[in-house]
Formats: structure tokens, sequence, C-alpha cells
């Protein structure tokens, strides 16, 4: 699904305001907070093309494919050897990730403005715990979260509600509309959903959204720079 033009359907500085300030927010984390999607693609195409199975041919392709979490989906496309796969993907994605992971722009003046006015932050993500936190730990970003989960590290994955429940138990708040979930994916919105959270939804470039999401998202904008302006709009600081 392409977006006829990045600002479609986009929400303005009025609409934050009318949120008033979050009790917590949760992010997404590749394709919101960091670009680590060559190392992802160069790794799933790895397995893939190993299994006989077809690889994604775009970057596009590849994020549209690679939603949900490997226990997911690997069961679905590989079968009884889906663990093995899995052990190949992470290994092809360890020996590159920590190279190719950037900071996606805006995202640590964003992190920076939330945790500024004491909102807590934490990451909820697909991709798996250990991967997560060796590129949080990398980016210098440790101090800016109380709660990274990812992929296994509880009982369901996104879109299922339970690793955003365990997250902000973890920086002691609740789930409910005062809690942000920002994501770039259906996925994610399903997951704020869910949870009963209110999803914000990155569409960037409108390339590679789901089918659907953006009526699924409580609010759009298109990137962490667009969300810091915004919020630092509503909320006075400017």
């Amino acid at each position: 699904m392409t977006l006829t033009m990045p600002a479609r359907g986009l929400d303005d500085a009025a609409a934050f305001a009318r949120l008033g300030r979050p009790d917590a927010v949760l992010f997404d984390w590749d394709h919101t907070l960091v670009d680590a999607w060559g190392a992802i693609l160069a790794a799933y195409n790895d397995v893939m093309i190993a299994y006989g199975k077809p690889p994604a041919l775009t970057p596009e392709e590849g994020r549209l494919r690679i939603r949900r979490s490997m226990r997911d989906t690997f069961p679905e496309i590989f079968g009884d050897r889906w663990q093995e796969a899995a052990l190949r993907f992470k290994a092809a994605y360890a020996a590159r990730h920590l190279e190719t992971v950037v900071a996606m722009e805006g995202a640590a003046d964003l992190l920076d403005l939330l945790a500024g006015q004491g909102i807590p932050l934490g990451v909820v993500s697909n991709k798996q715990g250990p991967f997560l936190r060796a590129e949080v730990a990398h980016l210098g970003w440790g101090e800016r979260f109380g709660a990274l989960l990812g992929a296994g590290d509880a009982t369901r994955d996104k879109p299922d509600a339970a690793p955003v429940i365990e997250a902000l138990a973890t920086v002691g708040r609740e789930a409910g509309p005062n809690v942000w979930f920002v994501g770039d994916a259906l996925v994610d919105m399903d997951c704020a959903r869910a949870a009963g959270c209110t999803g914000i939804l990155l569409v960037h470039d409108g390339t590679s959204l789901d089918e659907g999401v953006l009526t699924r998202a409580d609010l759009r904008v298109v990137d962490c720079r667009h969300l810091h302006d915004l919020v630092t709009s509503a909320m006075g600081l400017t």
C-alpha cells in the first residue's frame, strides 16, 4: 500500500494536546527507533534461500513480510524444521547487526524530550530479546528505557497484549488510553488495541504500510522528528 502523499491523514498538535500527558510511552524498535533492515533482510534471505523459499526482493517487501515474531511465523514457513531455520537466521543476523544498526532521524531527540518530562519509556519488539538489548546497549540508550521486551520475553509476542502488560508492570504503570504505543506496522497498532493503549503510527513515506493499518491507528505521524515537534508544541515546550 502506498500513500498518495506522506501528509495524508496525519494528525496535528491539537490532537496530541487533547490526549494530554502520557503515563508511559512504549515503542516498537525496527523502522521506528532504529534502522536495522539491512541486517534483517540479509539474514532473512539467507535462511529463505537455504531452505528453497522465495526471498524478499526489496526492503519494502521484506518489511511487509517480517512483522510477527519467529516463533509465530517460522513454523508456518518451515514446518517441522522451523527451529533449525531459526538458529540459522540468528547466526546470520548476529554476524552483522551491530555493524549496521543506526538510529532513525529524530529518535534520540524524541526519547530525550519524553524522558526529560519524567515519562517512563520502554520498547516492545518482535526482535529476539537478546538482539534488542544488544542493540540498545550498542547505541548507548540503556538509561533511556525502563523496560526492554523482545520476542520470547513474555508469554506471547505482539500483537498479543502480553509484552505490553509486562513492560508496563516493569515501569510501574498499567495499560490504558494514557499509554502511547508508537510503531510503524499493523502488528503494533493491533497490539496497542489489544492492550487498550493509544496507537501512534509512523507512516514514513507510506511505501511499506500494511493494508488497513491507517484505520487501526489512533493517531498518524510521519516519523520520530514529526512526533517530537508535535509533542513539543502540544506540551507547550517551544
